[in-house]
């Protein structure tokens, strides 16, 4: 019965203590609950006002888009004006500049055909001027070549009538020299003679002096 007892009393306590202990864990729970509760409500609210802030900001946003989108419509509507204007423009333009164009080609063809023309009239004066040059030239080469005959036939007679003239110039300078030493011979013969009767005279005279001196001693 003892045993019982304290069993009992053992088993009161800890029922008792579990009792406090589920307390205490009851009391943990609420107190958690109302902080979880406080910290959703916290959350909710939180959330609520970024939300509302992100409504705002959304609106703004929107309102900023549909502004940038009328501002881009006004700036397509305006670039696409200004390009239609633009495009008319460079249509004109490129109208002009084709007109230009064919002008500039139909001027280049009358140019080059000009050209052409006056082309094949400089080749025509040109193959006239040649023929002209040619047909000179080949008159001029028969001319030089008689020329060329004329002096060497009158070369040939200057030479025969030189060769001639040397002939007889030779014949009279062999006569004048055959001539000269004869009257060299001649002269010598004479200045030899009168040497001589120099030398016989002044030997008389010589005789005569000595006779004269021989007679006056």
């Amino acid at each position: 019965m003892a045993n019982d007892t304290g069993e009992s009393s053992a088993l009161l306590l800890e029922i008792r203590d579990l009792q406090n202990h589920a307390t205490a864990l009851r009391d943990e729970l609420e107190a958690e609950k109302a902080a979880t509760e406080l910290a959703v409500q916290r959350a909710i609210s939180e959330a609520s006002s970024e939300a509302a802030q992100l409504r705002a900001t959304a609106t703004a946003l929107r309102d900023e888009m549909e502004l940038a989108r009328s501002d881009t419509q006004h700036a397509v509507a305006s670039a696409l004006a200004e390009a239609n204007g633009e495009i008319g423009q460079l249509k004109q333009t490129i109208g002009v500049l084709r007109d230009e164009l064919e002008n500039e080609r139909a001027h280049r063809d009358e140019l080059v055909r000009h050209a052409h023309i006056e082309s094949q009239d400089e080749i025509m004066q040109l193959r006239a001027a040649a023929a002209a040059l040619r047909e000179q030239m080949e008159n001029d080469r028969a001319m030089r070549d008689q020329a060329v005959a004329t002096a060497i036939s009158s070369a040939q007679d200057e030479i025969a009538q030189l060769r001639a003239t040397v002939a007889t110039l030779r014949d009279a300078l062999d006569r004048e020299s055959v001539s000269r030493e004869q009257v060299i011979n001649s002269t010598l013969a004479h200045d030899r003679a009168e040497i001589a009767q120099l030398q016989q005279t002044i030997q008389e005279l010589r005789d005569r002096l000595q006779d004269r001196m021989s007679t006056s001693g």
